[in-house]
């Protein structure tokens, strides 16, 4: 929504997966279990830490050349991955997924990880609110103007700056959303990031910078590609992404469900 190429964003899904890893060894609330919690509590508290890297830096970098938030949200991963190394180390650390959902459902075709089925579940969840909030709500009607013509908005005595700094504050918490929800798949360590910003960037790129449709559609359809990809072509599964991504730019640069304006 921003046209921000945030490649912090990898950086605040391992952060939210920190947040709520340490967050579950201190919250203790009876019959709760701590992660319940921590998917409420981890994207509030990465949600507020990217609404002050926005405020104090990031809009200063508004109007000018794109490359130069590209190179600030670099470094912000690097720093904020340095950063976590040197308090929890490099070594990956398991987060165990809630009682209930560490086991097999039956679906009736097939098996199928229960908790797998629950992230699924969630991610649908946000996605449909998330684009109700954008597309059908007087707030995401005066988000989506403030974003796409600012002067005619602060024209009509709306804070366009207070609206940019909620919209980036919200992408932070949903990426620390994804953090938690990943982290019981894989192990909590420093880099856990770097593995999904490519493949979400290439993701953005191939649907359309801000598409949500797009993002959702693309999304599902490089997941099967990749996962038929590891059986056929095991050599070239990581890169079939990206020849997919240069196919789409050169037939259509503003990727397929983008506009022209968000492409410029």
């Amino acid at each position: 929504m921003l046209r921000i190429v945030n490649f912090a964003h990898g950086a605040m899904f391992m952060l939210g997966a920190f947040v709520a890893y340490y967050g579950s060894q201190l919250i203790h609330l009876g019959p709760v279990p701590p992660f319940y919690v921590m998917l409420f509590v981890a994207p509030v508290v990465v949600g507020a830490f990217g609404l002050l890297i926005e405020v104090v830096f990031l809009r200063r970098l508004y109007g000018l050349d794109p490359l130069y938030g590209l190179l600030f949200t670099f470094a912000l991963v690097l720093i904020a991955e340095d950063a976590v190394r040197i308090v929890a180390g490099a070594v990956g650390s398991p987060y165990p997924p809630p009682p209930g959902l560490d086991g097999i459902v039956n679906l009736g075709f097939a098996p199928f990880p229960a908790y797998r089925l629950f992230v699924i579940c969630v991610a649908a969840v946000v996605c449909v609110a998330v684009w109700y909030v954008l597309e059908r709500t007087p707030v995401g009607a005066r988000i989506r103007a403030a974003t796409e013509a600012p002067v005619l908005v602060r024209a009509l005595g709306i804070d366009t700056r207070r609206l940019v700094s909620i919209t980036f504050a919200a992408g932070v918490a949903l990426a620390a959303l994804g953090g938690v929800l990943a982290a019981p798949n894989q192990n909590v360590e420093p880099t856990m990031g770097d593995k999904v910003i490519i493949n979400t960037f290439a993701i953005v790129v191939i649907g359309g910078l801000g598409s949500i449709g797009g993002s959702i559609v693309t999304g599902f359809a490089l997941g099967l590609l990749q996962t038929l990809g590891a059986l056929v072509f095991p050599a070239f599964n990581d890169t079939l992404i990206f020849l997919l991504m240069i196919l789409v730019l050169l037939v259509r640069p503003s990727g397929l469900f983008g506009s022209a304006a968000a492409a410029k």
